[in-house]
């Protein structure tokens, strides 16, 4: 019997360790979400590393039970909002924060929230990779009231390194032809292989890249990027801040169903940012001209 209840005792640890919910670290947060904010940064002009340092902080680094129970990286509150809502103690005791089916709709909805408010307007008018105007302009505009938000942001986006992911968002940077000049030597050129939400192996060019530098960098065959990157001439140089996937890309969407065209875009550029075969999108979405720019307000199907 004491070797019974023993046995019970212990079985018993290790269900209440087992229902223990890991906790992220900072860096594995960017690991998870930095795609999804250079993305938003492409459609919407906010750099990339504020979208970061701001989930981080938002959020604990996910951890919080806004974002668990939510999906709520950004501790938006209701306001006219007509979505799922969740009611959690915070200034005030039961307030109301908006709740999302996915965080990566939580990321749309706060690149939207900025987006389309005027007292935020005046942010827009700073370079893309000005993070120090952004981290300053947020407080002025209101929206955290923490006299120190501004250098919490900044501390974070300097000590992570996040300022690299603002280059990806410069106007020479939205992957288009995958062309430029080559001139660096290939020993020159080392890349950081990233996970695209939609779960695919990716690299950002950078400046002198070529296709052939990158096939040898990581062991895959031309004939395979082209593949991969829908490319149906062969190219040996590519532009700084493409996405180039080192994986085919999936037919659908894992995440969301739709994408919501905010500054004219193409269908290729879609199929990249979105790591989503250009020939599954053309059929979804019936477009015979994939490199055609499509209007703003266009909602292409990804599923």
């Amino acid at each position: 019997m004491k070797y019974f209840s023993l046995i019970i005792g212990l079985f018993s640890i290790g269900i209440v360790f087992a229902n223990v919910e890991k906790k992220y670290t900072q860096e594995e947060y960017v690991s998870t979400w930095k795609s999804v904010a250079i993305g938003q940064m492409i459609q919407y002009k906010i750099p990339a590393s504020i979208t970061m340092a701001q989930g981080i902080l938002e959020s604990g680094n996910g951890n919080s039970m806004l974002a668990q129970q939510a999906n709520n990286h950004f501790g938006i509150k209701c306001h006219d909002w007509s979505g799922e809502k969740i009611y959690i103690d915070d200034d005030q005791k039961g307030e109301c924060f908006r709740s999302y089916t996915s965080a990566t709709e939580s990321f749309e909805d706060h690149s939207k929230f900025l987006k389309e408010r005027s007292r935020y307007s005046s942010l827009f008018a700073l370079k893309p990779n000005d993070y120090k105007g952004w981290a300053q302009g947020l407080k002025d505009a209101g929206y955290a009231t923490n006299p120190k938000y501004p250098q919490l942001l900044i501390d974070l986006i300097e000590r992570l390194n996040l300022n690299e992911f603002d280059e990806v968002g410069t106007e020479t940077a939205i992957p288009t032809a995958l062309i430029a000049n080559s001139n660096s030597k290939a020993s020159e050129i080392q890349h950081t292989v990233m996970l695209h939400k939609n779960k695919i192996k990716y690299i950002v060019a950078k400046k002198g890249d070529t296709f052939y530098r990158i096939s040898k960098e990581f062991s895959v065959g031309l004939w395979q990027l082209y593949r991969y990157n829908d490319l149906g001439v062969k190219k040996d140089v590519v532009e700084e801040g493409d996405i180039i996937y080192l994986q085919p890309k999936r037919r659908r969407s894992k995440s969301v169903e739709t994408f919501s065209v905010n500054n004219p875009l193409s269908l290729r550029i879609i199929s990249q940012l979105e790591g989503i075969k250009l020939e599954s999108l053309m059929d979804k979405n019936n477009i015979s001209s994939p490199d055609e720019l499509l209007p703003r307000g266009e909602k292409i199907a990804l599923k």
